[in-house]
């Protein structure tokens, strides 16, 4: 089992890291390039160049998420397990389990959003006319990857080992 977990984590953090990686390399080589040529030239300009920045955001903020969960950096309020040490471990559980389920909401909720847009055969990005549905994928893909490191998480607190 932990084999297999090895593997899936592992799996997970090559796709974040080299998918965050080159979605940001992407936005500022265009970014860079749009103000480039606005600055050098009169006439040129990457007239979809805002619209692939701001893409990218969308797809770092989610994919970040997964990256957040990972090496435990979610926002979590930990006055009380510090006032008192007893309540960390149950705080921490229903921490993790609410993790879980915005996670199930998110593919749920995604999922839909995702089928709404791929069934509207005229939603498409403005300037690159991209199919919105590819976008908003990321929405339960996100989800079912935050589950999974959440879960790995969360089995690490109660063992108290690392995979």
């Amino acid at each position: 089992m932990k084999k297999v977990f090895r593997i899936i984590d592992r799996t997970l953090a090559f796709v974040e890291e080299w998918s965050l990686f080159l979605a940001v390399t992407v936005a500022l080589c265009t970014a860079m390039a749009n103000v480039v040529l606005r600055k050098f030239t009169a006439d040129i300009n990457l007239y979809w160049s805002d619209e692939v920045v701001r893409k990218v955001i969308f797809y770092t903020t989610y994919i970040g998420c997964v990256a957040a969960v990972r090496t435990r950096s979610l926002i979590r309020i930990d006055a009380i397990p510090q006032l008192f040490p007893v309540t960390k471990r149950f705080l921490t559980l229903v921490s993790h389990l609410v993790v879980l389920v915005f996670c199930g909401m998110m593919v749920h909720l995604g999922g839909q959003m995702t089928w709404m847009m791929y069934q509207d055969e005229y939603a498409r990005t403005t300037s690159l006319q991209i199919p919105e549905w590819i976008l908003y994928a990321v929405l339960p893909l996100m989800g079912v990857m935050m589950f999974f490191r959440t879960l790995v998480v969360m089995v690490e607190d109660w063992r108290g080992e690392m995979f």
